[in-house]
This record gives structure tokens, C-alpha cells and sequence, in this order.
């Protein structure tokens, strides 16, 4: 599969990294991989069966054995439609303990390369152009102020009915970032030869055609 193009899109929270590739997804007729979701089905399955959050064994156990489908409108853990539980925010906060575990970062990582298939995949994480997809063909890091980022989050959780504040999720984006930033497997950071993108002031439309623009150019090649 190393001649299948991936594009691997990373950022932090709320930075637009996963509608920005889901939209180059379509575009492209490509596979899209949302890898935030794998772990947030982890934590899903850890918080319905009792998992210990230190259990590292027991979490890199169940991200090596859950079955699941993405793709489409529906998630399915294990047999169950889970679309709607997954995005709690009960689920995300604990997926973002678990990802800081590199058992479990180590049992998700053949499940995550599995995505990889023709005619292309855009793969949307933290670590998709460092550690997943290292040999992608574009590596773009998609990123925006924290304020913008709670702003944004806020305003999801409001029209879905959540009764939240602004400072709280400031406070929680600045947190997540230090733990992704911070944590000893696959910190969150550029890969090397990623083209930074910052969305704080820019449209989803625009940062999509950013990196549709961008992966032609490369797909074109240099030029004689």
C-alpha cells in the first residue's frame, strides 16, 4: 500500500483539522480517516465495561480487539450504533487520557495504517504525518488560537443543547494541549515537512482549498 497518496492533516482541538480533511476527503474521492474517533471508541469501551484508566494492558487490549465502523453517518462499536455517545463530552475528555498511553497508541497504530487504500486516504490526528503516515505525501498542521478554538467549540456545544461556558472549555483546550504536547508517545507537534496553516481567521472552505491546492502541486511534481 506504500504507492496508495495519503495526506496526513494534525493539529490540536478545535483547529478545523477534521472537517478541513473530510471536505479534501471528498474532494479528492478519497478514504478519510478520523483518528480522534478510534480513541474516543476506546474510551467509550472503557467507561461502558469498567476499564480502569490506568490500566494501560486493559486499554491496549481493547483497542486491539473492539470492531468498529467509521464512515458514513453511523459509528458501530462492537455491534451498537454509538454515533451519538461518542460525541459526549464525557467520552472525549477520557479519550484524551487514553491517547496519552503508548500501549495504546502501539495497539491502534496497525488499525489506523489499515485505512490505507487506493484510490488515496486524508488522515485527520495528532500524529498522522510524524508516526502513522510518516511517508505521506503532504503533510499539512492545522492550527488556531486557543481562544478561537473554545470559541468554536462553544458555539458546537450551544446549538446542541449543552450547557457550557466559555471559560471552561478555554481552560480545558489549554489543558488537552499540554497533555498532547507533553506526553512521552507521539507528541503533538509538526512533522518535518509539514506546511503549518493557521485557521483562527480563515473559513473552512478556504482551508480546504489550501491543501487541495497544495496536494496537487505535489502530485504534479517539479516541474522541468
Amino acid at each position: 500500500m506504500s504507492d496508495v497518496p495519503v495526506i496526513a492533516v494534525d493539529g490540536p482541538a478545535a483547529s478545523g483539522k477534521g472537517t478541513i480533511a473530510a471536505g479534501v476527503a471528498r474532494a479528492l474521492g478519497f478514504h478519510h480517516l478520523d483518528s480522534g474517533a478510534l480513541y474516543r471508541l476506546i474510551a467509550l469501551k472503557a467507561l461502558n465495561a469498567g476499564i480502569p484508566l490506568d490500566d494501560e494492558a486493559g486499554l491496549a487490549a481493547a483497542a486491539a480487539r473492539m470492531t468498529f465502523h467509521l464512515g458514513g453517518e453511523r459509528i458501530v462499536l462492537d455491534g451498537a450504533d454509538v454515533t451519538a455517545a461518542l460525541r459526549s463530552e464525557a467520552v472525549s475528555a477520557t479519550a484524551s487520557r487514553v491517547a496519552v498511553l503508548a500501549p495504546v497508541r502501539v495497539a491502534l497504530l496497525p488499525r489506523q495504517r489499515s485505512f490505507r487504500r487506493p484510490p488515496g486516504l486524508v488522515a485527520d490526528g495528532r500524529d498522522m504525518g510524524t508516526v502513522v503516515f510518516p511517508d505521506a505525501a503532504l503533510k499539512v498542521y492545522i492550527t488556531a488560537s486557543a481562544e478561537e478554538r473554545a470559541s468554536r467549540r462553544y458555539k458546537q456545544l450551544i446549538e446542541k443543547g449543552n450547557s457550557v461556558t466559555l471559560d471552561a472549555l478555554l481552560r480545558d483546550i489549554r489543558e488537552r494541549d499540554a497533555r498532547d504536547t507533553g506526553r512521552a508517545a507521539a507528541p503533538l507537534r509538526p512533522a518535518e515537512g509539514a506546511i503549518v496553516l493557521d485557521t483562527t481567521s480563515l473559513s473552512i472552505e478556504a482551508g480546504i482549498a489550501f491543501v487541495l491546492e497544495r496536494y496537487r502541486a505535489v502530485s504534479r511534481g517539479p516541474r522541468g
